[in-house]
C-alpha cells in the first residue's frame, strides 16, 4: 500500500519482472521473425512488423487472462499477478504498433483518411466470410488503449473501485474481439490451419483456466440458506492460524480469520481491486490481500492509519469447537469484538 500516486514503483521486484519480460519477448519475436524469413523469404518488412507485433500483442493478451485465474488455482503464481498492469500495458503497445502498421500498408496510399478508409473500404458488415476484420481489431485495440490509460491507481481511486473494474472487465470483450479478427483474417487472406490451430489451443486454454479456477474457489467454501440469524460454517480445526475460512451465505461473501487466540470476519471483498482478502493472511496483525498488500484490522474491518479504505464486519460464536456467523454485515468499519478461543482448542 501506499500513501501517494507515484508513475510507477520500481521495486526490485518489478524491476526483475520487467526484464524477465522484456527479455522473453525479444527472445519470442527472433524466433518468430527468424522462423517467418526462412520459410517466406519474399516477405516484406512492413508485413513482417504487422505480423510479428500483432501475433506478440494476442499472445501477451493470452498471458494477462491466463494470470488471474492460475493464481486462484495455485498461489505461487501471484508475483505474475501483482505485475499483470505491465503486462497489460505491453500488450496495447504491441497492439498499437500492429494498428498503425496496418494503417499505413492498407490504408494511407489513397485520397480517403486512413481511418475512414478503415471503415469504408470493406463494408460487407452483413457477411461473416467477407466481414471487415480489421474493424474487429480496431474495437479491440480502443478497449485495450482505455485499460492502459486507466491502468494506474489514481483512476482506480477516482473512478471508484466498482467503476473501473467493470471498465477492465471490457478486456473479455476485446478478447473476443481479437479471435474473430484473426479467425477472419485468416480465413480471408491467408487460409492457415496452423495459425487457426494455435488459436485454438490458446482459447481453449484461457477457457479451461477458468473453468477450473471456478472449481476450485468452490471447494472448500459454505454455502447455506440467507435468512438464519446465525449459521454453521465449519469447526476450528478447518482455519489454519492466521489463515482464513471463506463462507457464501445468500449473496454474503464472508472471510472467517483465526488468528492470536481469536477469531474475527469481514467481507471476503478488497476495496482496491476486488481481490479475495479470504486467500490472503494475517501479517503484522492485519489481514493482507494476496493480490496488492492491502490490509484490513480483523476487529473492524478498517486499514491502518493513514489509509482509509473499509470492509464489512460480521458476528462470530464459538459452540464448542464449531464455527457460526451472522450474515448480516455490520456497516464497512464497524468494529465487532473477535471471539476469544478457549486454550482447550488451540
Amino acid at each position: 500500500m501506499s500513501t501517494q500516486y507515484t508513475a510507477v514503483i520500481w521495486n526490485r521486484e518489478k524491476k526483475r519482472y520487467d526484464r524477465y519480460l522484456a527479455g522473453l519477448i525479444g527472445l519470442f519475436l527472433l524466433a518468430f521473425c527468424g522462423l517467418t524469413l526462412a520459410l517466406q523469404p519474399e516477405i516484406t518488412a512492413e508485413t513482417l512488423i504487422i505480423r510479428a507485433t500483432g501475433t506478440t500483442a494476442l499472445l501477451l493478451l493470452h498471458l494477462t487472462l491466463m494470470i488471474g485465474p492460475l493464481c486462484r488455482i495455485d498461489p505461487a503464481f501471484l508475483p505474475l499477478l501483482y505485475n499483470r498492469r505491465h503486462l497489460g500495458v505491453t500488450t496495447f503497445f504491441f497492439g498499437l504498433i500492429h494498428g498503425v502498421f496496418n494503417l499505413i500498408q492498407f490504408h494511407s496510399l489513397g485520397n480517403v483518411n486512413p481511418l475512414v478508409s478503415l471503415f469504408t473500404a470493406n463494408v460487407h458488415y452483413g457477411s461473416l466470410s467477407n466481414f471487415p476484420f480489421q474493424v474487429l481489431g480496431f474495437g479491440a485495440l480502443v478497449i485495450l488503449f482505455l485499460m492502459a490509460a486507466t491502468s494506474h491507481d489514481f483512476w482506480l481511486k477516482n473512478l471508484g473501485p466498482k467503476a473501473w473494474k467493470t471498465l477492465h472487465m471490457f478486456v473479455y470483450l476485446a478478447y473476443g474481439l481479437l479471435v474473430m479478427h484473426v479467425l477472419l483474417g485468416v480465413a480471408q487472406a491467408e487460409h492457415s490451419p496452423v495459425a487457426i490451430g494455435f488459436l485454438g489451443m490458446g482459447v481453449v486454454t484461457v477457457i479451461s483456466l477458468h473453468l477450473a479456477a471456478a472449481f476450485f474457489g468452490q471447494r472448500g467454501q459454505f454455502t447455506a440458506a440467507a435468512g438464519e440469524d446465525f449459521v454453521e460454517v465449519c469447526g476450528l480445526a478447518d482455519i489454519e492460524d492466521k489463515r482464513a475460512k471463506v463462507c457464501l451465505i445468500g449473496k454474503e461473501n464472508i472471510a472467517i480469520f483465526k488468528y492470536d487466540g481469536k477469531l474475527a470476519a469481514v467481507s471476503n471483498i478488497c476495496k482496491h481491486q476486488h481481490g479475495p482478502l479470504g486467500e490472503g493472511k494475517i501479517v503484522d496483525g492485519c489481514i493482507t490481500c494476496p493480490w496488492h498488500g492491502y490490509q484490513y484490522l480483523p476487529e473492524n474491518g478498517c486499514s491502518p492509519p493513514p489509509f482509509t479504505e473499509k470492509v464489512s464486519t460480521y458476528e462470530l460464536k464459538l459452540v464448542g469447537d464449531r464455527i457460526f456467523v451472522n450474515p448480516r454485515p455490520h456497516p464497512e468499519g464497524t468494529r465487532v469484538e473477535p471471539v476469544e478461543i478457549p486454550r482447550k482448542h488451540e
